[in-house]
């Protein structure tokens, strides 16, 4: 079965520093795979460079099948894949209404029907037809996600990349995003790539993983593994103790 997204000895290099150092992993289509990894491992860089949003000194990502050429991504490229990003403030414009922010894919890619559109979007994030007209600033940082998240799902993309959605977020507003995002899942049969550095949240989330350090995949394993503290290397056992409310099973 071809994988819904194949990365093979991928490097982004920044004046000699190797933030990616042939970097392979492997998603099939419909997982839901995690990153993890402390700060600056690469877990986020892996992601932009996917969306074409770092530069790629060297390897292939292929989406379907299909081999991605340079770093310019297609219009169709991005019907198919979208990219949350961890602060929901930062990435909505605060002049816009959500109207304006959820019509303005659509414009992009000639999506006709945006009524029934955006009607649907934000009935399936879970805000009701009363948000259409707010402005971020007027929305809790849980409804800005969802408008993030709404505005991802709006061009029916096959792949979400997912950078750390809930991280910005307090405990209890956390659950109901990830809970909402594994029954979009499911629903939609998407396929998901999620970095976090809460072991916890990749352990609910997701099939299987793979360990980041200084740029480079040092451990490839299944949830499962992981919350049953079956590692292999030392530093995904000190991910492990430093990762903040990670109970092993």
């Amino acid at each position: 079965m071809t994988a819904a997204l194949a990365v093979d000895g991928l490097s982004v290099v920044y004046d000699g520093y190797y933030a990616l150092d042939a970097v392979g992993i492997e998603v099939n289509k419909g997982e839901s795979f995690g990153l993890v990894g402390e700060s600056g491992s690469g877990k986020s860089t892996l992601l932009r460079a996917v969306a074409g949003l770092a530069p790629v000194t060297d390897g292939t990502i292929r989406v379907g099948g299909e081999r991605l050429k340079g770093a310019k991504r297609s219009k169709t490229f991005y019907r198919q894949v979208q990219m949350v990003f961890q602060d929901p403030y930062g990435s909505l414009h605060p002049r816009q209404t959500i109207d304006r922010l959820l019509l303005e894919p659509l414009a992009i890619h000639g999506i006709a029907d945006s009524e029934r559109r955006i009607a649907r979007a934000l009935d399936e994030v879970g805000l009701g037809s009363g948000f259409r007209f707010r402005y971020p600033h007027q929305l809790s940082g849980g409804q800005r996600q969802r408008v993030a998240i709404a505005r991802a799902l709006i061009v029916e993309p096959s792949i979400l990349l997912l950078d750390e959605p809930t991280s910005a977020l307090d405990a209890s507003v956390q659950a109901e995003v990830l809970n909402l995002l594994e029954q979009v899942r499911k629903d939609r049969s998407l396929t998901f790539v999620m970095v976090s550095h809460d072991l916890g949240v990749i352990t609910h989330m997701c099939g299987r993983l793979a360990v980041m350090r200084n740029g480079a995949v040092v451990e490839r394993l299944a949830a499962k593994e992981l919350a049953a503290g079956d590692v292999k290397e030392d530093y995904t056992r000190n991910l492990m103790v430093a990762s903040k409310g990670f109970v092993r099973a």
